[in-house]
């Protein structure tokens, strides 16, 4: 299953995807772009069929003045014009909105999206898309390497995805078809790891009862993925040596050899260079899998896909992701924070968002990134998190209860949340409230109430 290095693969490149401030509007049919504008200097916009409108979409689901649009400061004030087939934005019908650059809107059988004017072009390769050019140079390698039969070696920090970066790869190859099979070399157990790796044959140890294959034999025809690579213990790194420049592994307990047909990706977040200097890990295995290296930068180096990110972290959540809005100050944050834990703590941070849709818009203190305390260099891990965590639960009650008019029940219905804990909240962090009463039903007619 060879194939020739300069074989290429394919890169979806969206040339208009822009870093310049100044934002456009294009219209498109059936994948194809059929109107643009742009929206500098302009004060209103309107959208329709008609030839009057100023971005004109001649077909037949498009009312004749469908949408009016207003540019503002980086966002466009969007306005149905109480039309028929309505304007969808996210998965709900909207009569007003709010939107940024990357805004779909579906108008009728048409899309009117928002984008930024200018430079840099949107890249995809497999699930990843991004705008970084730190992220492009990596594309172009990979769109080299992905389909060879080359060892490729993802280095990066935990949460950037190596694992969707290798399925990317194989994906991209010519054993797309055939198995992935991953092996987390940081959670194999010591007295296992030679198991897991190459298999073994019944009664070759104790709890043995059967013939078992290993990774190796398991991805035949297909490709290995070694997670974590530089966490495998220093004893099987010879044994894992031999293996890929023989293309054969002996089950343990077994005498004889089984050939296989692989090929093998790896990732690590550590340096590796220095884990040989400091004798942790084997040279000749490093070069072995370093045919081609490739580092995926970490958030905090590429703040300019944080919009590509969230939204498609929100359409992967389906209707509840359509839900969410995002306050301006929550936008700010999600830019100054240095995301430690990368595209995975960013994901979680969207997730938490998620889970108070009906609250209102969210903003940084919600979902733990509001700024640290000035004493916070001072306190220990306890004392920091108890005065996070106190910090969080007093501003979550009372955004609760200011947008249920103080109404203890209903905030705490609304919440998921048991009316006595929401009491005790109120009571832990002195926050005066006042419980109002719920509305009475109206009385049916005849029923002499």
């Amino acid at each position: 299953m060879s194939s020739d290095i300069t074989t290429t693969a394919e890169l979806d490149v969206d040339e208009t995807a822009a870093t310049a401030p100044s934002l456009v509007a294009t219209a498109w049919l059936e994948g194809r772009e059929v109107a643009r504008m742009s929206l500098d200097g302009v004060a209103r916009v309107v959208v329709g069929r008609s030839s009057e409108c100023d971005l004109v979409i001649a077909h037949v689901t498009v009312s004749h003045r469908h949408l009016e649009m207003e540019p503002g400061s980086g966002a466009v004030k969007v306005r149905d014009l109480s039309t028929r087939n309505g304007t969808t934005y996210r998965g709900a019908r909207i009569s007003e909105a709010q939107v940024g650059p990357g805004a779909v809107l579906h108008v009728g059988a048409a899309e009117v999206r928002i984008e930024l004017a200018g430079a840099a072009p949107r890249i995809t390769f497999g699930s990843f898309t991004s705008v970084s050019p730190a992220m492009r140079a990596m594309f172009d390698e990979l769109g080299v390497a992905a389909p060879s039969e080359s060892t490729i070696l993802i280095a990066g920090e935990t949460g950037v995805g190596k694992e969707l970066l290798a399925k990317a790869v194989h994906q991209a190859s010519a054993r797309a078809s055939a198995p992935f099979v991953v092996v987390d070399c940081g959670a194999l157990h010591k007295e296992l790891a030679g198991s897991e790796l190459f298999g073994h044959v019944k009664g070759a140890f104790t709890g043995a009862d059967r013939d078992q294959p290993g990774a190796f034999e398991q991805a035949d025809r297909g490709t290995l993925f070694l997670d974590e690579i530089g966490e495998l213990p220093l004893d099987l790194q010879p044994l894992l040596l031999r293996a890929l420049e023989q293309r054969q592994s002996r089950r343990i307990g077994d005498r004889s050899y089984r050939s296989f047909d692989l090929r093998v990706l790896a990732a690590t977040n550590r340096d590796l260079e220095e884990e040989v200097t400091a004798g942790r890990f084997r040279l000749d295995l490093l070069y072995r899998l370093a045919v081609v290296k490739v580092r995926i930068p970490p958030l905090r180096e590429r703040k300019e896909d944080l919009p590509e990110l969230v939204q498609a972290i929100l359409d992967g959540m389906g209707q509840r992701g359509q839900q969410v809005e995002l306050s301006p100050d929550l936008w700010g944050a999600l830019r100054e924070h240095d995301w430690p834990g990368n595209v995975r703590e960013l994901r979680n941070a969207i997730e938490r968002a998620v889970l108070r849709t009906n609250l209102g818009p969210v903003a940084p203190e919600h979902i733990g990134l509001a700024q640290a305390s000035p004493q916070a260099e001072t306190l220990d891990y306890r004392a920091a998190r108890a005065q996070a965590l106190d910090a969080f639960e007093r501003s979550f009650v009372l955004h609760l209860l200011k947008a249920r008019d103080n109404n203890v029940s209903r905030a705490a219905r609304d919440a998921g949340i048991d009316r006595g804990y929401l009491y005790r909240l109120i009571r832990r962090h002195q926050i005066p409230v006042r419980e109002q009463a719920e509305p009475e039903p109206e009385p049916e007619p005849g029923s002499g109430s």
